[in-house]
């Protein structure tokens, strides 16, 4: 199961605002709204907001660091050769990585805190867009039998391409929310029940060594044809692989798969400083404008149309003639983050699919096959 974030979340969060551009979109603009779905723990409450833990609570920009200024970074094209790497490294002897930087990536106000997390692999953990990492964090549990065992692999989504943020193909960039558990008794979290592996990353210091397992996955790969349309569909940290891709499309010169195609992502959120990845994805649109849309959906700030929060299922089907035409056209559709927005997405596209006349379940299963359609939600 990829945890990109951890059970005991309320709004899992990750956006970014872009000013209006022209694309080559039919009737496009981007938009400041698109959902983040609501994820709830039974009984649980989580109040997170204004919580410091250790990091400060303001947002830590990324765009400056890992952007080169003067157009589309050099990479080492060597590793666009070679065979897919795929489970490289194994629980039983997992790489040893290390901690370069760690920083709180979201405001004050976001509903918990997420942290952009680049580890050192020195190029010997080389990986592709779309693949996760496994994580096993340090210390032992006991079982069910009563043993004591080391902790269970997590799986996290690459949030950076095959080049990493330096663009050196030396390191990898994680992107986790802190799992934290607000006990109603005790009128505070509850450090028992904290996420285990997310707590170790978010508070890992330079240096830190992380037990990593991976790279596995092939679900989430972009398609061979740089030329294809891609539609990113994700909420909180579900922007991940989104990230990876993006950074591939419009940061890396790599001249033998240069993106041709129109990339459109659909961001979901709880409110504005819950955002990830803003300031990137406004320069990405800066540079790209006829290239690049994207729409946004804060649940606690923006309406749908009934009046009631605006969730990413909602911001999607406002342009659902719009993203049949795509996917009827061979376009690429990747849906990552919580599984609570996949009723309704699929819902609106039979419904267009009624109003077209076509059979629903045959032309899904068209695209299934046609290796058009990504899912990795949780």
């Amino acid at each position: 199961r990829i945890t990109h974030t951890p059970p005991f979340v309320d709004d899992m969060s990750a956006t970014m605002n872009i000013s209006a551009k022209v694309s080559a979109f039919s009737g496009a603009r981007v938009s400041r709204a698109n959902v983040a779905q609501q994820r709830v723990a039974r009984q649980t409450v989580v109040r997170a907001e204004g919580t410091d833990y250790g990091l400060g609570l303001k947002c830590s920009p990324t765009a400056g660091k890992t952007i080169d200024p003067k157009g589309r970074a050099k990479v080492p094209l060597e590793l666009e050769k070679g065979e897919m790497p795929l489970n490289t490294y194994k629980n039983k002897e997992p790489f040893v990585g290390k901690v370069r930087s760690v920083e709180r990536i979201v405001g004050p106000n976001a509903t918990g805190e997420t942290c952009h997390i680049i580890i050192e692999h020195g190029g010997k953990m080389p990986f592709w867009e779309g693949q996760s990492y496994g994580v096993i964090p340090p210390g032992t549990k006991v079982n069910s039998k009563g043993k004591e065992v080391p902790h269970g692999v997590r799986l996290y989504s690459i949030a950076s391409s095959r080049y990493g943020d330096s663009f050196d193909g030396q390191t990898a960039t994680l992107c986790v929310r802190r799992a934290t558990y607000w006990c109603p008794e005790m009128n505070k979290e509850d450090p028992s029940k904290k996420g285990i592996c997310s707590n170790f990353l978010c508070d890992a210091k330079p240096g830190a060594e992380v037990m990593m397992t991976g790279p596995t996955g092939q679900v989430m790969l972009l398609p061979k044809d740089p030329a294809t349309p891609v539609i990113m569909v994700a909420t909180g940290t579900g922007i991940a692989p989104m990230r990876s891709y993006i950074r591939r499309f419009f940061l890396e010169d790599v001249p033998e798969w240069e993106f041709k195609g129109l990339a459109w992502l659909f961001m979901g959120v709880a409110n504005s400083d819950a955002k990830l990845y803003d300031d990137e994805f406004q320069e990405c649109a800066k540079r790209f404008p006829d290239q690049f849309r994207i729409d946004y959906a804060l649940s606690r700030e923006d309406t749908n149309k009934s009046g009631g929060k605006m969730y990413i299922q909602d911001k999607v089907e406002e342009y659902k003639d719009q993203v049949f035409q795509l996917l009827d056209g061979g376009a690429h559709m990747y849906f990552c983050g919580l599984k609570g927005m996949m009723p309704g997405i699929l819902s609106m596209l039979e419904g267009v699919c009624k109003e077209k006349k076509i059979d629903y379940e045959e032309w899904l299963e068209g695209l299934k096959k046609n290796g058009q359609w990504h899912v990795e939600v949780y």
